[in-house]
């Protein structure tokens, strides 16, 4: 799949000194939680026990300590709701109520828990346990990087991120903690990463302007046009980029650094002299790009050895390869385990073909459970 602009490149600001506290602990959260949901982990509320692996918790007992007091009453009769008018009165059942939602939000709900179901699992096989104690220490030490207290640290993440502290324990924490058990593995980081790093961050930065086209030929067409006349690069590139943010600004985009992970792009702006127009750059399928040099940004840091830096960078390396061995390991997990999702039907992972309702190895059926529908391999 070809990459959007934004990841061919990166809308990072040039910078003039070390990062701010506030903006390294979001995206300390926002890394985290982001690496956890592309390894497809979700999780609802888990209790953590002192001493033991968090347990998930019950549907009743989520409701009961994420709701308010109004709406922890219990149903009455069996009912969830009355409606009266004039006279007439209506009465919605539990059942109504489970229904409707089940079928809103059921297999979102359901891809949570099986989730959350397979660390535990995981968790469980190897003899992991993640404390409330190592839970309460993660804190204190993610706190602490930041010259915060706790309460203020749990009150910043509320008000910048709308992370509740019983959010940050279930969805952050405590899967980070454990995966990172699971990984059975320490990240190590080398100075060749840290050089490029620091390159990458603090280095000099290309400025350009960028048409973007989806077809070789038309590619052609407006290279030919935009090197025999330069000075139409910006008209050029708002009536033809296929690339919508760049096209309303002409064809400006943010300063490309060294080693973003875009080796062709850097390779042409970086041998650029202010003014030149580049050849055409193949990025992708049907992704083609030009640049247009307007010279190059001032390096601020000049060293990676100034006072802070090498530290910073060597933290922000070890957090991206931790999470990139979570999401491995995650990854890893599903692919070991059968997953019957009766609700929509659907089987993943190791399937073995046995006689009677479809139960393959290791199925388990609840008492009472009704037969499972025919599932459907995905």
């Amino acid at each position: 799949m070809t990459e959007p602009v934004s990841s061919v490149v990166p809308p990072r600001p040039i910078p003039t000194h070390r990062r701010s506290p506030l903006r390294t602990l979001l995206m300390l959260v926002g890394g985290t939680a982001s690496i956890l949901a592309v390894a497809g982990v979700s999780f609802q509320l888990l209790h953590v026990d002192h001493g033991s692996n968090p347990q998930p918790a019950s549907a009743a007992e989520t409701r009961s300590s994420s709701t308010s007091p109004a709406t922890q009453r219990k149903p009455w009769g069996g009912y969830a709701a009355r409606v009266t008018h004039n006279g007439r009165q209506a009465l919605i059942s539990m059942e109504d109520l489970a229904r409707e939602c089940i079928l809103r939000v059921g297999p979102e709900v359901l891809d949570n828990i099986i989730n959350r179901t397979l660390i535990q699992l995981a968790c469980e096989q190897r003899g992991i346990v993640v404390t409330q104690e190592e839970v309460d220490q993660e804190i204190v030490r993610i706190a602490k990087q930041f010259d915060l207290t706790v309460d203020n640290w749990l009150k910043m993440l509320k008000a910048q991120r709308d992370i509740t502290p019983e959010e940050y324990r279930r969805d952050v924490i405590w899967p980070m903690l454990a995966l990172k058990k699971l990984t059975g593995k320490t990240v190590t980081v080398t100075e060749d990463e840290l050089q490029r790093a620091f390159y990458r961050h603090y280095g000099p930065r290309v400025k350009a302007k960028m048409i973007m086209l989806d077809n070789i030929r038309r590619a052609n067409d407006i290279w030919q046009k935009v090197t025999r006349n330069p000075e139409s690069f910006e008209r050029l590139a708002r009536e033809y980029s296929i690339e919508p943010n760049s096209r309303a600004l002409d064809g400006q985009i943010p300063p490309i650094p060294m080693f973003s992970g875009n080796d062709k792009l850097e390779e042409a702006a970086f041998k650029l002299r202010p003014g030149e127009i580049s050849g055409i750059i193949q990025l992708g399928v049907n992704q083609y790009v030009i640049l247009k040099c307007e010279g190059r940004t001032e390096q601020i840091v000049k060293s990676i050895d100034e006072p802070g830096i090498r530290e910073e960078l060597t933290e922000e390396l070890r957090r991206q390869k931790t999470q990139e061995l979570i999401a491995k390991t995650f990854d890893s997990i599903k692919k070991q385990a059968r997953i019957d999702n009766y609700l929509t039907g659907v089987t993943t992972g190791p399937v073995t073909q046995t006689s009677g309702e479809g139960a393959g190895a290791g199925h388990v059926r609840q008492p009472g459970a009704t037969s499972p529908p025919t599932a459907r391999r995905r």
